[in-house]
């Protein structure tokens, strides 16, 4: 993402955002309500275009190789968006197909994630019936059944308990541990930061901060990145 700026009428959500995810990068995109993360994935994922900048996937720019581009992305919306009436195999079946999986793939996709996700026992039970954490982690898995190169979760464990929020960041993490999935996380809970390769703090529709954790510590003369950024800020992070 280079010079991205884009505006709603008077209000400008984003001024001159410019950020990098690399190959096997968690990247934490740090930054309190309002504050652009929510433009950001929408430019991102092709829902708006920006007024100025570029987006590149992989080099693919989003502009003139929209599919090609967005066949490298997975994302896990702030929003569920499981079918709640289908069972858990029917909800990846369903994705897998609209990504054009041939089926042999799809299934074989199917049956890894399943397994790697924990999730071979409820495979038949309907998305209704699963808590918060596991409809999260279905969600996680119909992110991979195409195996993005880049992964976006925009506020996925907003309404989780602490231990299910603990387990789909522990997944990430395990899995950018590869070398080749990037990911980016957005997220106003500072927590969920403190295993970044790079916190990125985004405020007012700009960035503030890019470098590690604990160089956002130092840069904020503070003990804690919740510190650090109320002063970077003026914005109060949430710690749970």
């Amino acid at each position: 993402m280079e010079g991205l700026r884009k505006s709603y009428g008077s209000t400008l959500a984003l001024d001159g955002v410019t950020i990098e995810v690399r190959e096997g990068e968690f990247v934490a995109l740090l930054g309190p309500n309002g504050a652009g993360k929510s433009t950001l994935l929408q430019l991102l994922t092709g829902l708006f275009a920006p007024d100025e900048g570029t987006i590149r996937i992989l080099s693919q720019d989003i502009r003139s190789h929209l599919t090609g581009a967005l066949a490298q992305l997975g994302v896990v919306f702030q929003q569920p968006t499981l079918d709640l009436e289908l069972t858990v195999e029917a909800n990846l079946r369903y994705h897998a197909d609209l990504h054009g999986l041939p089926r042999s793939q799809a299934r074989r996709r199917i049956e890894e994630l399943l397994e790697r996700f924990d999730l071979i026992d409820r495979r038949r039970d309907r998305a209704r019936t699963l808590s918060g954490g596991n409809r999260r982690r279905v969600e996680l898995a119909r992110s991979l059944l195409h195996e993005p190169r880049l992964l976006l979760m925009d506020e996925a464990t907003v309404g989780l308990d602490p231990a299910s929020r603990k387990d789909i960041l522990n997944r990430i993490l395990q899995m950018k541990t590869g070398g080749e999935l990037g990911v980016l996380w957005t997220t106003h809970l500072v927590d969920e930061v403190e295993e970044a390769d790079r916190v990125v703090v985004l405020h007012r529709g700009r960035v503030l901060f890019q470098g590690p954790p604990a160089e956002l510590r130092r840069e904020g003369e503070a003990d804690t990145i919740s510190e650090a950024f109320l002063k970077l800020t003026g914005a109060r992070a949430i710690a749970i």
